[in-house]
């Protein structure tokens, strides 16, 4: 019995001193936020359908590709973040002649699975110049939500998503 007691008393002394190091981990990691992100258009210097990482660094927003351009906007002079879910049709030309060909009205069923989900970010922010840009980016479905929850939390202010309907909203304020 008392060598149960002894054993509990350390397992609890154990986690009382993990449990800062364990907190502090969690802290750092959501500032390293990295999702895959296509460039619609807007990032200066990064060429319009741009593929790369979209990732919070610090107190900046970058956007790196895999080519070596990268794009830093820090977080303070974004003034807005809007968030938005579209539908794609996905299989471009081959999949237009295969539901146009299937008969019996089955080209349908197939545009019912030929849509992909995607969320869209839209930036508002100004330059070391004082003008106001804008950036629009396709992300996964259910990235930009994320990522915009990491802003919110750096003070900028998002309109779009909420996390219960992933519908367009208020951004989830009440």
């Amino acid at each position: 019995m008392r060598y149960q007691i002894a054993l509990f008393k350390t397992a609890r002394e154990t986690l009382r001193c993990l449990m800062p190091i364990c907190f502090a981990a969690a802290l750092m990691s959501q500032d390293g936020i990295q999702v895959h992100a296509r460039v619609v258009l807007g990032f200066q210097g990064i060429a319009n359908n741009a593929t790369g990482d979209l990732s919070i660094e610090g107190d900046a927003l970058v956007f790196q590709t895999s080519a070596g351009p990268s794009a830093r906007i820090p977080v303070g002079s974004i003034r807005g973040v809007s968030l938005s879910q579209e539908d794609k049709e996905v299989g471009g030309t081959p999949m237009a002649f295969t539901r146009a060909a299937t008969p019996f009205g089955g080209g349908r069923v197939i545009g019912l699975f030929g849509h992909k989900k995607y969320d869209f970010l839209t930036l508002e922010y100004l330059d070391s110049n004082g003008g106001f840009h804008g950036t629009i980016c396709q992300l996964n479905k259910g990235q930009g939500q994320v990522l915009g929850t990491a802003l919110q939390a750096k003070g900028v202010h998002l309109t779009g998503l909420n996390d219960e309907t992933g519908k367009a909203g208020n951004g989830g304020e009440k």
